[in-house]
């Protein structure tokens, strides 16, 4: 389908079921998607960090983008990730995403080797050059060890370079320039801007982005549905409600002892045990090396979902 300008509402960054042996489970990757379509969502954004797609292989890849893209059917806009460290690389991801039928491509700036901002800027440009879908910066300095510069982001966005912006940065200084920047140059009005904060998305909202991509909204889309309904219709004090709740539920991510795993294990494995625990997917397995939750630690999900009224 086309991507509409600028692309609204509430787009997860869709899990990755995987079976036992750690390959991609594409049956419970298609309920996902029932359960994600069921609660309410705009679109759906594959490999992504909550997708694990630095864990995969590039046919693990492949077959999730067409795995989507085949059962969503056109109802939903698919945007996918072409994370990699050279432009070289993502260029590669980003055709094999195209070709398998997404509508958009969501790339990072290039990491491992540092980069100058004119070098990250000529990247972007390389890429929407020779990529058949539009582009969407994705901004997650934790990952990339670089932040999106607002300036940057507003001039490659002017010269038609970029679609959008997800913006995982924490930043919300950041975040507000652009949404400044838009608001005062109509050319970049169907520039789309999104968060990818799970518990600040109603302060994204009011401030002017136009979407959430929430890795929660895996485990509760219909909570961000309601959320992002609420903002829309100006109705801040029950969009503060439905961001309180979503704040508890995000607790969840905390539920691996840190001394024996990363907070990336800890998060990824709350999600994935949450819908193991709802019974949207067959297995909650984590790609390797991520450590798994332990049956205490999954015992803590649950409780965070009951406490939500999702269990």
């Amino acid at each position: 389908m086309t991507l509409r300008a600028p692309l609204t509402g509430v787009v997860p960054p869709v899990c990755t079921p995987l079976t036992p042996d750690r390959e991609v489970d594409t049956a419970s990757l298609a309920r996902l998607v029932d359960h994600l379509v069921a609660g309410g969502v705009d679109g759906l954004f594959v490999l992504g960090s909550t997708s694990e797609a630095a864990y995969l292989t590039d046919r693990q890849r492949t077959l999730v983008v067409d795995t989507v893209v085949r059962h969503v059917g056109g109802l939903l806009p698919v945007l996918a990730g072409a994370i990699d460290m050279t432009t070289p690389r993502v260029l590669d991801h980003a055709r094999a995403a195209a070709a398998a039928g997404a509508d958009a491509v969501v790339v990072t700036a290039p990491f491992y080797a540092r980069t100058h901002p004119a070098e990250i800027a000529r990247h972007f440009r390389l890429v929407a050059r020779d990529c058949p879908v539009p582009v969407l910066a994705y901004d997650i300095p934790v990952s990339v060890h670089a932040k999106l510069d607002p300036d940057l982001v507003l001039e490659l966005a002017g010269d038609g370079v970029l679609a959008g912006l997800k913006d995982s940065s924490g930043d919300e200084g950041g975040l507000r320039a652009v949404v400044l920047g838009r608001r005062a140059e109509p050319a970049l009005a169907g520039f789309g801007v999104l968060t990818g904060s799970e518990v600040t998305a109603d302060s994204a909202l009011a401030m002017g982005a136009d979407g959430v991509v929430p890795g929660l909204g895996n485990v509760d889309p219909a909570g961000y549905a309601r959320l992002y309904r609420a903002c829309r219709d100006g109705d801040w004090a029950r969009a503060r409600t439905e961001q309180e709740r979503l704040c508890g539920l995000f607790g969840m991510v905390t539920a691996g002892d840190p001394a024996r795993m990363g907070a990336g294990s800890s998060a990824l494995g709350a999600f994935k045990a949450a819908l193991h625990l709802r019974g949207v997917i067959a297995c909650p397995a984590t790609a390797e090396p991520q450590i798994p939750l332990s049956p205490a630690e999954t015992e803590r999900v649950g409780k965070h979902l009951a406490a939500a009224g999702l269990l």
